[in-house]
């Protein structure tokens, strides 16, 4: 009988423009997940062209989940991710060479974070240029991590689950006061 007394875990992954649900990236996350106590999901959002809408469909998804909630995102995916987090009180916001900034796609809400946020990107990355995530990382006081790697970062997959694995574990260390 599980114990009642655990808060229930989910990781709740949204894909890119180009992929889908459970692609390369995602499925190896969702072990990382699933390791540390998650429930993995993925939302499919193939189909869903507007960014509107997309985060629309993942406040949809999401709303029937209790307990903590941990946004991940690719490319405009992790736009959603990043989106959605404060109206879901998202616990954490996991995001891959996240499509913000980008002509078409909306402006962030000001101020619209308010728990630990990590993003990734490639250095080589031909889609969403990386000093996007550097401006997101400085005005949002998010950990940023440039790794070698083009839009995909399919050449990081062992590199992206240490650092979600990472992410993940941090959330639940005490938080320290600075002075």
């Amino acid at each position: 009988m599980p114990d009642s007394s655990v808060t229930s875990r989910h990781v709740v992954f949204s894909h890119g423009q180009a992929s889908g649900p459970w692609g390369r990236k995602i499925s190896a996350l969702a072990e990382v997940a699933r390791s540390e106590h998650h429930e993995a999901h993925s939302v499919d959002y193939r189909g869903v062209d507007e960014p509107r809408a997309r985060v629309a469909r993942l406040v949809d998804f999401c709303k029937d989940l209790s307990g903590d909630l941990v946004l991940v995102g690719s490319s405009l995916g992790g736009y959603v991710a990043v989106a959605a987090a404060s109206l879901l009180h998202a616990r954490g916001v996991f995001v891959m060479a996240p499509a913000l900034y980008m002509e078409g796609i909306p402006p962030l809400r000001a101020g619209g974070l308010d728990c630990p946020v990590t993003a990734v990107h490639g250095w080589r990355d031909e889609v969403v240029p990386f000093e996007h995530s550097v401006r997101f990382a400085q005005s949002y006081h998010a950990a940023l991590h440039l790794l070698d790697s083009d839009h995909l970062l399919h050449n990081q997959i062992r590199v992206l689950q240490y650092l979600f694995e990472y992410f993940l574990i941090a959330l639940d260390m005490p938080v320290i006061a600075q002075p």
